[in-house]
């Protein structure tokens, strides 16, 4: 597996590319005598966390790896980390995508100059379509969440947390595939295991939340949401996240579409910033204290700012 000294290597390697993002306080949050704390890597490069993980592991690709080009699955933002960061490294990508991706999602990652291919029902289907493409051609497909190097870029996140604010207590993170929120576990619990690690999801298709409940790696119906980049299955044959979401994540809970567009707006009116629906579940989760575990030093994960402009004006109005 890996360690503290492997996400650490991770954020040497893709330092000179990424913003090291902002950590701000929230007046509007911070009751109580707690202090409430939001990452917003939703100014990061792409908008998203995504394009930390596809940046460390496209630098450690072989030379060999580099010359044939990717394949990957995505829902929007991780194909935009892809994209962009083959664009820098000039290497070649081509991103599937499934036909419940909104257009503009496409159109953006086009625009980093990826080629796009729109197949499959869902996120399943487009992600067995990419695998057996790979194969057949013998080319490095860059899994959005399952890879060792994927998990040890995102915890570079938890590195510039733990930097940041040494006496944080707890870390909400909106949670998918569990790469994510299983770097940023890693980075952060090595250090100080006392820091509760709290993952929030939607209620329409919470993959990993059903598969923890279960016990193991479960099938979930992917459903449209608000949430849209939480969608999606952790996999049956998940090899890595799923392991270390059970050892790493204290508390887990959901939040319904409603809630998700009232922590969009929130966002916006109360910390002027623009936020996905995945980036406004932790919010809510805060403001309503969903979990026991919240302590007082908090850090909230805005994970991305990539939302189409009509749907945010409608949230917002």
């Amino acid at each position: 597996m890996i360690g503290l000294k492997e996400i650490q290597s991770a954020q040497r390697k893709i330092l000179p590319y990424i913003n090291k993002t902002p950590l701000i306080k929230s007046n509007y949050l911070s009751q109580n005598e707690s202090n409430i704390f939001l990452k917003l890597e939703s100014m990061q490069i792409t908008g998203s966390f995504k394009f930390r993980g596809a940046l460390n592991k496209l630098l450690n690709l072989s030379a060999d790896q580099k010359e044939k080009g990717v394949v990957a699955v995505s829902t929007g933002n991780h194909g935009k980390g892809v994209a962009y960061a083959s664009n820098i490294l000039k290497i070649k990508s081509l991103i599937f995508m499934s036909k419940l991706v909104p257009e503009y999602r496409k159109k953006a990652i086009e625009d980093l100059g990826a080629q796009v291919k729109i197949i499959g029902d869902n996120s399943d289907e487009a992600d067995k379509y990419a695998t057996d493409y790979a194969i057949k051609n013998n080319i490095e497909i860059i899994h959005p969440f399952d890879d060792l190097d994927i998990i040890c870029g995102q915890g570079t996140i938890g590195l510039e947390m733990f930097s940041d604010l040494p006496e944080v207590d707890t870390i909400v993170v909106p949670t998918s595939g569990g790469g994510l929120i299983g770097g940023i576990a890693m980075a952060v619990k090595l250090q100080t295991p006392s820091v509760k690690i709290i993952g929030v999801s939607m209620k329409k298709g919470p993959s990993m939340y059903e598969s923890l409940k279960h016990g193991k790696p479960v099938d979930v119906i992917e459903e449209e949401t608000l949430a849209d980049c939480l969608g999606g299955s952790i996999g049956l044959n998940n090899k890595y996240t799923f392991n270390i979401a059970k050892k790493y994540i204290d508390d887990f809970v959901l939040v319904d579409e409603n809630q998700i567009a009232e922590g969009i707006k929130i966002n916006f009116e109360k910390h002027k910033i623009i936020s996905e629906g995945a980036a406004a579940t932790g919010v809510i989760a805060i403001r309503d204290r969903l979990s026991k575990s919240i302590g007082k030093n908090v850090i909230c994960l805005i994970c991305g700012g990539n939302i189409n402009s009509e749907l945010f004006a409608k949230i917002i109005s």
